[in-house]
């Protein structure tokens, strides 16, 4: 089954799962923040992506960690920082079997639809 992974009141999530509830594709959802993350997940995912995809340096997750924290991210610890913080992480994550979208992006979404049908 589908998943969306984020927090429900990220307007990027909600556009992601309007998104697919549209066109009728079941899908679960994940709540970054009340449901947690494991390193197994998250090391997959950095696997799949590598971590400088994952983070959002954007969010305001990201502008709230000081100096010493973002310039001390690295292999050895983001694991740890990404679960710890899973709001600095990228939204929504989508996964699909052994497939990872990190962030709305609808041509990609439609890719997956397609191998969905």
């Amino acid at each position: 089954m589908l998943k969306i992974y984020g927090i429900p009141n990220c307007d990027t999530v909600k556009r992601a799962r309007k998104w697919f509830t549209s066109r009728q594709v079941e899908h679960h959802f994940h709540d970054f923040r009340t449901d947690g993350l494991t390193d197994h997940l998250v090391k997959n995912w950095i696997f799949k992506t590598g971590w400088e995809a994952l983070v959002n340096k954007r969010s305001s997750s990201w502008r709230m960690l000081d100096n010493a924290t973002r310039d001390g991210l690295s292999d050895s610890n983001i694991v740890s920082v990404l679960t710890e913080k899973p709001t600095l992480i990228k939204r929504p994550v989508v996964t699909y079997k052994d497939q990872i979208i990190v962030g709305f992006k609808e041509d990609q979404f439609g890719t997956l639809l397609n191998q969905l049908k």
